[in-house]
């Protein structure tokens, strides 16, 4: 980094080279000429209009002088009216580089971190992830020994911000699996939109037991909440942080997932207690508006269709068609009730090709919307590789084409590899192992292309799985 004179040695040598004298220069940058020449004799210090202005007068970049401007901004007394624009402004021109440089220089004194996480949170509604990001951890950082709700809402958001960014399922576990720790020190409502995304990491990498505890502890703190709603009066329900949805929602959402985690488990009558407590959400539910009455409608088609389904998972297979009958009308939950109709197949040793033939058009599945809300893209690649496994396991099976399955085991492997899913890995590249004898010189080389990308520690470990 250089001196803190190297922008008034800079703008000195530029004034030189064209011969220019301190008034025609700020007439040019559209500076006061007074000002100019405090500056230049380092008797002022530089204001960010001011810096833009010379540089703009020199012909130069905007960011050109930004590593020297920190030095700038530490010189003179130090002040958040000078300061702000800056980092602002480096945000806005992706200069994360000074950013980082001037938020570890301000948090050298503690008093700035309430302001940077403020900054923080502005950055971070303008979908200016990457600054907001370093802000945040900035924060976290300066706060480590605290225990301050600052500091869990901070790793909150750089756990949001991962989410988002992070296609690699590996990297969002670990993300979930650090942000766990702070959790708990969340204001209620933000705990339970927390929860919700943590279920869902947890859910993709099959933690059903943690999943299960999360939506206990999920709907502990909603009733809590809720019940305290129906006390409060409206002077103080307009100052109660809310979290995305109503509080009834997270109790509803609670029994879903706990019933999801129990039929993962193969607890089939555990499930249906919980969807039974979901599907009676009009009973108990105090509201009556067009809100409430979509949330319950809502939960009410998933109980009815569940119920399809874990009867069906019971071993009652006539109730198959008729599931398949019911969920054709139900356009967002097709490829859910599909993905079980295959793996009841495969346990059953069933023939669902007319099944299948029905509803092709939503394989592969193009919505976003599932029974566990909005998902993002790697979450709904992780459910379809997760299908296509079950997919390839029944054209095995049934298909009298083996390329069909193959085709569908490389393809649940590209999606696999691309995600870094490194359990659905090992289980497509052992399912081709199983049926090599049945591929062709073109499905080979595929394979081939494929692997080579996979990470080589989980290549060794499915060599030591066929041992």
């Amino acid at each position: 980094m250089g001196s803190v004179h190297s922008i008034r040695e800079e703008l000195l040598a530029y004034m030189n080279r064209n011969q220019l004298i301190h008034s025609h220069f700020a007439e040019l940058a559209g500076l006061n000429s007074g000002t100019l020449s405090r500056i230049l004799k380092g008797k002022h210090p530089i204001s960010m209009a001011q810096l833009a202005a010379i540089t703009a007068g020199m012909k130069l970049p905007e960011d050109y002088f930004f590593e020297d401007y920190i030095e700038e901004c530490f010189s003179f007394v130090v002040s958040m009216r000078r300061i702000r624009p800056f980092i602002f402004r480096s945000a806005e021109l992706e200069r994360l580089d000074c950013l980082e440089q001037i938020v570890n220089r301000l948090l050298e004194d503690l008093s700035y971190a309430s302001l940077l996480f403020e900054f923080a949170e502005l950055f971070y509604e303008d979908n200016k992830s990457q600054a907001a990001r370093i802000l945040y951890q900035g924060v976290s950082e300066a706060e480590k020994y605290q225990h301050s709700e600052r500091l869990a809402l901070c790793q909150y958001r750089i756990f949001q911000i991962e989410l988002e960014e992070q296609q690699d399922l590996e990297e969002k576990l670990r993300a979930a699996a650090q942000f766990e720790l702070y959790v708990n020190r969340l204001d209620a409502a933000d705990q339970l939109d927390a929860m919700k995304q943590l279920m869902h990491i947890y859910g993709l990498v099959h933690k059903w037991k943690r999943v299960d505890e999360l939506a206990k502890e999920m709907h502990r703190i909603a009733s809590v909440q809720y019940e305290l709603e129906g006390r409060r009066s409206n002077t103080i329900e307009e100052r109660v942080k809310r979290p995305d949805r109503p509080f009834y929602y997270y109790i509803l959402y609670a029994y879903l997932a706990r019933s999801t985690a129990s039929e993962e488990c193969g607890d089939y009558k555990r499930a249906l207690s919980f969807v039974k407590l979901y599907a009676n959400g009009e009973h108990w539910v105090q509201e009556n508006d067009e809100e409430s009455r979509q949330v319950i409608a809502q939960f009410t088609e998933w109980a009815v269709a569940n119920t399809y389904l874990y009867r069906l998972m019971s071993g009652d297979l006539d109730v198959i068609h008729e599931y398949a009958d019911y969920i054709a009308n139900q356009e967002d939950e097709i490829f859910v009730a599909v993905r079980y109709m295959v793996q009841a197949a495969n346990v059953f040793k069933l023939n669902i090709d007319s099944i299948l033939e029905r509803f092709a058009a939503y394989i592969p599945y193009e919505s976003s919307k599932t029974e566990f809300g909005e998902y993002n893209q790697a979450i709904l690649q992780e459910s379809y590789a997760q299908f296509l496994i079950d997919l390839a396991v029944y054209f095995f099976n049934h298909s009298k084409s083996k390329e069909q399955a193959l085709n569908t085991v490389l393809k649940g492997l590209e999606i696999s590899i691309t995600i870094n899913s490194s359990k659905n890995i090992i289980v497509f590249m052992s399912l081709y192992e199983q049926y090599r004898e049945f591929t062709d010189q073109e499905l080979e080389e595929r394979f081939k292309n494929l692997s080579s990308e996979v990470y080589q520690p989980v290549v060794f470990q499915l060599l030591f799985q066929r041992r």
